[in-house]
């Protein structure tokens, strides 16, 4: 290849950017001013599997925040399996938070302690433990009463977020909500066949999400991960266009995107919705008034 070849360019341009984005300290990033959050906003709670998952699975919790405003609740389920990481892990997720404009609670109850064991047979392997920590979720879901629930979806191939799917699931079964809600189904670790929400975002959105998962500092130093973020989004686009829209349709104009599976829980089931994009000109809530 010679340096005139456009596509070699092309791609020497995105080699450059991940070398670049290597250079970027956590200490770098700058949050963005923020609308107040109103008495009686809506709630949207986010359970995360781990530490980062809020920045990853956030695009959809993102806009409602700015947009809305919504008041958006991150629930750390676990904080890792090594344990001598927990402390510095909280923190860490502290920060994040605090870029995107997220409250924090552990599913624990307790600051810097999450809940443990939250895997796929856990539930077979010893079902105190599993229903005890169902009654934390149970417990969380009727003291928000979340108009929106994000968790990972059940294929989502890591055992802690199949875990956790099953954590919600088997909380909003116990919680006998007298409300409707809506549950987004994040992926990360396993695609999902049938994402429903594909939601837009902008360059604004992208970068504040690259910044606040940099947070996580120790993780980011053995896998910088945070910097393939963009091209995540770029991915989502591609997918969705198909999986969200119909195959063989055009692509709508989107740089960036993230995929949700959609479904509302009502009267103690939950009802598929039917495919939906949101665009940036479109109120992210929308879908879910």
């Amino acid at each position: 290849m010679t340096s005139c070849d456009p596509f070699h360019a092309f791609v020497a341009g995105f080699e450059q950017l991940l070398a670049q984005g290597r250079l970027l300290g956590a200490e770098q990033a700058r949050a963005a001013a923020l609308p107040v959050v109103p008495d009686g906003a809506p709630v949207c709670l986010v359970f995360s599997p781990h530490p980062d998952d809020e920045a990853i699975a956030g695009g959809l919790p993102l806009r409602l925040r700015r947009e809305g405003p919504w008041r958006v609740v991150n629930v750390a389920v676990t904080l890792g399996s090594n344990r001598a990481r927990r402390r510095a892990r909280w923190d860490e997720l502290r920060r994040c938070c605090d870029m995107l404009g997220f409250d924090l609670v552990s599913a624990s109850g307790e600051s810097e302690h999450g809940l443990e064991r939250i895997e796929p047979m856990s539930a077979q392997a010893d079902a105190v433990h599993w229903a005890r920590c169902v009654e934390r979720i149970a417990a969380l879901l009727r003291r928000y009463r979340p108009q929106l629930v994000v968790c990972p979806h059940a294929q989502d191939g890591h055992p802690a977020h199949v875990g956790t799917h099953a954590l919600v699931m088997d909380a909003l079964s116990v919680a006998d909500l007298q409300h409707r809600l809506h549950l987004a189904c994040s992926e990360y670790w396993n695609t999902q066949l049938h994402p429903g929400l594909m939601v837009e975002l902008g360059c604004r959105e992208v970068a504040d999400l690259v910044a606040a998962l940099s947070q996580h500092v120790g993780e980011v130093a053995r896998n910088p991960y945070h910097i393939g973020l963009p091209a995540w989004f770029i991915d989502s686009v591609r997918r969705g266009a198909e999986r969200v829209g119909t195959a063989g349709a055009a692509a709508p104009d989107f740089r960036f995107a993230v995929l949700y599976g959609w479904q509302r829980w009502e009267q103690g089931a939950l009802v598929v919705m039917p495919p939906r994009a949101v665009p940036l000109t479109t109120p992210v809530q929308t879908p879910f008034a």
